[in-house]
């Protein structure tokens, strides 16, 4: 392979990266002899020549994204190790050889020390979702790195990165099958079927972050009237259907969404009452009923992405959790959630309670949620931390 470059960092600059935070902020390397390209993977030194790292460079505000630190050399054979070490973490968790779940997320990003990489498992299909440029450009070695570790385990890789990369660089490349001939598959999760749609699904065909989640939704079920609002594919709601539910509704603007919806509740073969509706979630929560449902779930899309963005994001968490509260059923069970990294979970905590004030109703906090364990937070790195959720216990 080509020679490493290697940049430097500015003086009393290397704070981030004895803590072993991943990130490298432009400002502080010396930019001005660099000639790397995006992409590229650097050695990190500091002031005093001592290596500290390597990883992708990237011209932007983080400028290199470490996947290794320490004085070594690169060798390709780390992304079979960064894979393997990873693998054996989910097989620690039970998810690798489950016979009641068979879909998880292998690789993490930052938590497993691959910044700029996601892989997710459907069943026999890998799905990789590259977040960086320099990730792309080792495409090869890691499938390489899929096919000798998961061995017979993976059958498809799916490339899952035009919308993830950089906006130039997506528009180079497409998504498609890069090995094997699989792209769909019926998967399950704690017993309970779901379709997989990968190329055509949101992210990379599947929320797998809510896996233990959706269980507590499950247990809580029996008997309820339940509303599931952004509901997607539906997952929520078939743990509900799969769990006794006395009914379900399932809203989301999406007609597509709303027939993956259909195809899921065939899988449960349910016969309990299940309406599913196209609609705007604000404009079904200010029309509905007070007292229709009993438990209702909020999980919206990310309204932020961009710090610029975060002040009307905490506007919309407010509106949707306020309307809920008034419109639940007391005392009633409210499942809310944000997704948005730049909201973090104090802002989250927060905006919840200034729409309780609002409401007038008696809340309680009855469990605090987050990722599940196969999408972990490196201790050095606590922007992974993007999910977070609260079970609420709304009376009168």
């Amino acid at each position: 392979m080509d020679t490493i470059q290697t940049i430097r960092l500015k003086k009393a600059k290397q704070f981030s990266l004895d803590r072993k935070h991943p990130w490298v902020f432009s400002g502080a390397l010396h930019l001005d002899n660099i000639k790397c390209n995006d992409g590229e993977l650097v050695y990190v030194e500091n002031e005093h020549k001592q290596r500290l790292g390597y990883g992708h460079y990237h011209k932007g505000s983080i400028t290199v994204r470490i996947i290794h630190f320490g004085n070594e050399d690169y060798k390709p054979e780390i992304w079979s190790n960064l894979l393997q070490n990873a693998w054996d973490y989910r097989k620690a968790l039970g998810l690798v050889n489950s016979d009641s779940t068979n879909c998880f997320r292998w690789i993490h990003g930052e938590g497993d020390h691959c910044s700029g990489l996601v892989i997710d498992v459907y069943d026999q299909i890998a799905v990789v979702q590259c977040h960086s440029i320099g990730m792309y450009k080792n495409l090869e070695d890691i499938i390489n790195a899929i096919k000798g570790v998961a061995k017979s385990r993976i059958s498809s890789i799916v490339l899952k990165s035009k919308e993830t990369l950089p906006k130039e660089f997506g528009k180079q490349i497409e998504d498609g099958i890069i090995y094997g001939d699989q792209s769909s598959c019926i998967v399950k999760e704690n017993g309970i079927s779901f379709h997989i749609n990968i190329l055509e699904g949101q992210k990379t065909g599947f929320f797998l972050d809510q896996r233990n989640n959706r269980k507590l939704v499950g247990e809580f079920a029996k008997g309820k009237k339940i509303l599931n609002a952004f509901c997607y594919t539906g997952g929520f709601s078939m743990y509900a259907l799969s769990n006794n539910a006395q009914s379900v509704c399932s809203i989301d603007i999406s007609k597509k969404a709303m027939e993956l919806v259909d195809q899921n509740e065939t899988l449960t073969q349910s016969k309990i009452p299940h309406e599913k509706l196209a609609v705007d979630v604000i404009d079904y929560l200010k029309n509905l009923e007070t007292d229709r449902f009993d438990l209702i779930i909020l999980d919206p899309p990310a309204f932020a992405k961009s710090l610029d963005k975060r002040h009307q994001a905490i506007q919309a968490y407010k509106r949707i959790n306020l309307l809920a509260m008034q419109k639940i059923k007391t005392p009633g069970f409210l499942f809310t959630f944000s997704c948005s990294q730049v909201v973090t979970e104090d802002i989250f905590y927060k905006t919840i309670v200034s729409a309780g004030i609002e409401s007038h109703k008696k809340i309680r906090v009855v469990q605090k949620l987050s990722q599940g364990p196969d999408h972990p937070i490196s201790l050095f790195h606590p922007e992974g931390s993007y999910l977070k959720g609260l079970i609420l216990e709304i009376n009168e």
